[in-house]
């Protein structure tokens, strides 16, 4: 009864995140809403016994989502003097979302009468193993292929990333591989003659 109470009141927080993170007109208030909404989607994967998903859902979305919204402040040439000075405008929602977040931990881990449902099996060689090795198991035994092509298409997508936010800016110094390729060695050697000077 009560993890249904439980789960229950991370949905309804979730609705209100996500809800809350379309209808913001500040972009620093949706992204602390979006970061609630992945921390609570984080706990019910916990309860439901996928406590991988829920921790890589904590390290990969709520780190990431941070950063995200930096690169785009970046990218936009946003002044930062005035995020700076509105610190204080920003801090009551951020605690807020703060203390919701600790209020979940707390009522998840330090009630007795909740026990997350974490799935282990018996393995071949004796012990216990939970979904977290076994999980790795076939991650890197049967889709080790698979597990590489997207790892591969994770770097293309950084790499293309990085170069859609390079900027050419005035008075800086490129290379250029083509320049470099054609040079002959008379474009970038002279010998110069000059007579030998005589003591007195």
């Amino acid at each position: 009864m009560i993890q249904l109470i439980i789960f229950y009141v991370f949905a309804a927080i979730i609705l209100f995140a996500a809800t809350m993170v379309i209808t913001s007109r500040n972009p620093v208030h949706s992204a602390l809403f979006l970061v609630l909404a992945f921390f609570n989607s984080a706990a019910l994967w916990l309860m439901a016994g996928a406590e991988f998903l829920g921790i890589a859902l904590v390290l990969v979305y709520v780190g990431a989502v941070m950063v995200l919204f930096l690169f785009v402040v970046m990218m936009l040439d946003i002044n930062l003097a005035p995020l700076r000075e509105g610190f204080a405008r920003y801090l009551p929602i951020g605690a807020l979302v703060g203390l919701v977040m600790v209020f979940e931990m707390v009522l998840v881990l330090g009630s007795d009468q909740v026990t997350l449902g974490i799935a282990e099996k018996a393995s071949s060689s004796g012990g216990v193993e939970n979904n977290v090795r076994l999980l790795g198991n076939l991650l890197y035994t049967v889709y080790v292929y698979p597990f590489e092509i997207a790892s591969v298409v994770l770097l293309l997508a950084i790499i293309c990333a990085i170069m859609l936010t390079l900027r050419r800016r005035a008075g800086t110094k490129h290379q250029s591989v083509p320049k470099q390729v054609r040079v002959r060695r008379e474009d970038r050697v002279r010998l110069v003659r000059m007579s030998a000077e005589k003591s007195d």
